[in-house]
């Protein structure tokens, strides 16, 4: 009916008002939060980029996650940082390795916190780039039994889901088929299956000291303008044995986002992802933008563009006001 019977405002008269009709709800158990581990005690060196978070020795980690549970949030991700590279990503898949060792600890002290693991070489070699160089360029098919074999060391340690992000044709299909052999098949592949080649990962290479040392990863990472091809790229990890899958980056690719859900009936993570969180703390410092309204309007977006859950270093300031 026509003003004034209809009169959209009544239903946004007051904060109560507002949280009884809205359609869109976050919860902590919604988020998961990226932490990256490095060698040594008593380590918590902050990333300058990313203000709040850190490198982190492992009992440091360990206190994250004990705070993680108190607040309820769903999970954590771990990115591991070793002392020593080579062109063999050999720390990758090491039982020994700073992200084996970090597992152990965290399921010793919150054994129901989920604890994601991300399977790449990347932070492992030597140049930077997440598999074997041959001829100046990544091997694809070498550079899956290096992604099979670390997969199923982090769920020898007690990883609960492993999380490809290499962006290897045909690595899920390596790594369920490791997993499945090594007498793990209820271990669950989490693929970063829409991985753009973007630039928002900036803050993240310092965190995670892993940027290439010659050329990009614009050869396996997919281009920006492409939709079709990662509806291609997530029914094959669909066919490979992919449980869930993941849209990164998270805000300059909501339209992915909701192309996914649309099409695909699985569990949809989105990584809101380090320049993501960078441009939003850093415009909120300026005093150009409220950081908190910022970052709870930036996941509500990415949350109703289609994501179940949402990777974001915003985790714990974001499940504290909602809690």
């Amino acid at each position: 009916m026509p003003f004034p019977i209809q009169r959209p405002r009544r239903l946004r008269s007051s904060e109560s008002m507002r949280r009884l009709v809205r359609e869109t709800i976050l919860e902590p158990a919604d988020f998961i939060l990226p932490l990256f581990a490095v060698e040594g005690e008593g380590i918590r060196k902050e990333i300058s980029s990313m203000p709040g978070n850190y490198q982190l020795s492992i009992e440091e980690i360990v206190k994250e996650c004990e705070e993680c549970a108190a607040l309820g949030i769903g999970g954590v991700i771990l990115f591991g940082i070793p002392d020593h590279k080579d062109e063999e990503a050999s720390g990758a898949y090491d039982d020994e390795g700073i992200v084996q060792r970090t597992v152990r600890a965290i399921k010793r002290s919150v054994p129901n916190l989920l604890v994601v693991t991300d399977v790449c070489n990347c932070e492992y070699t030597s140049h930077g780039h997440c598999g074997k160089i041959v001829d100046g360029d990544v091997d694809n098919d070498i550079s899956l039994g290096w992604l099979a074999a670390a997969a199923v060391s982090h769920a020898r340690a007690g990883a609960d889901i492993v999380a490809p992000s290499d962006m290897m044709d045909g690595r899920v299909g390596a790594i369920r088929a490791g997993l499945d052999q090594a007498g793990f098949p209820k271990v669950p592949i989490l693929s970063y299956a829409a991985k753009y080649a973007s630039v928002f990962y900036g803050p993240f290479r310092e965190a995670a000291e892993s940027a290439p040392q010659f050329g990009d990863r614009r050869s396996y990472q997919m281009d920006p303008p492409n939709a079709l091809e990662a509806m291609r790229e997530i029914a094959l990890d669909l066919e490979e044995g992919a449980d869930m899958i993941m849209v990164k980056p998270a805000m300059p690719y909501l339209d992915i986002i909701r192309m996914a859900k649309d099409r695909f009936d699985v569990p949809l993570a989105a990584y809101q992802v380090s320049g993501e969180f960078s441009m939003i703390m850093a415009a909120a410092r300026n005093g150009w933008i409220d950081e908190q309204r910022a970052m709870m309007e930036s996941l509500v977006g990415i949350r109703r563009a289609g994501a179940d859950f949402i990777l974001t270093y915003f985790a714990k300031p974001a499940a504290r006001l909602l809690g």
